[in-house]
């Protein structure tokens, strides 16, 4: 680390542009890259900074910024592409160790497969009512129903008040003259009379008073 942080300074020193500095070891097809083993970075298609392996495999690589602007550094090992990139920034240091050819890819890794679907969660609580919505337009009306069944026959009402009494009839006819009597007898036979024609009289008002 003390290198990471001393070597960027001497670089400042040197130039403007404080470029970016890389330490550490170079892998090829999964053995240590031999010395003399070129090292570069590119920027946007464009190498940046160059340099070579020494002994036990290690490097160190000072990346320029690049003209057109870039950041995105890919690294080569002679021809091959590194597995390995970074970010270049002002200044910066960082350790990385760089892996190309075969064991490039079991550095990098592969994606793996997709994961099994998640059992279903549970059902969510009841959301909140909403709020009535207006009142529709009221529809056309509808046909008129059946009559209903006739209802039960009402009590019989009550007896009306009695006529008044109609007017006297006509008198009768004189009755013969009976045989002259005497004493008691007669008075006697006279009242009956008397009694008998209040009683036909006494019928036919009776008589005329239902008629009405």
């Amino acid at each position: 680390m003390a290198m990471v942080l001393i070597v960027p300074a001497v670089a400042f020193a040197q130039s403007t542009s404080a470029p970016h500095v890389f330490l550490g070891t170079v892998t090829v097809n999964g053995l240590s890259a031999p010395s003399g083993t070129v090292v570069s970075a590119v920027i946007d298609g464009v190498e940046q900074g160059t340099t070579t392996v020494t002994g036990a495999g290690k490097y160190t690589l000072l990346v320029h910024q690049s003209a057109g602007g870039g950041n995105d550094i890919t690294f080569m090992a002679d021809k091959l592409t590194a597995a390995e990139t970074a970010t270049w920034r002002f200044g910066g240091g960082d350790l990385l160790d760089l892996t190309a050819g075969a064991g490039a890819a079991a550095a990098a890794g592969t994606e793996g497969a997709a994961g099994a679907a998640g059992a279903k969660g549970s059902k969510g609580a009841k959301g909140d009512a909403g709020d009535r919505g207006p009142a529709g337009p009221a529809g056309p009306a509808g046909s008129d129903g059946k009559a209903g069944a006739a209802g039960a026959a009402g009590a019989a009402g009550s007896d009306g008040k009695a006529g008044a009494a109609g007017a006297a009839g006509p008198a009768g006819p004189t009755g013969a003259a009976g045989a002259g009597g005497g004493g008691p007898v007669g008075l006697i036979a006279l009242i009956l009379s008397i009694v008998a024609i209040l009683g036909v009289i006494g019928v036919y008002f009776a008589s005329k008073q239902s008629a009405s």
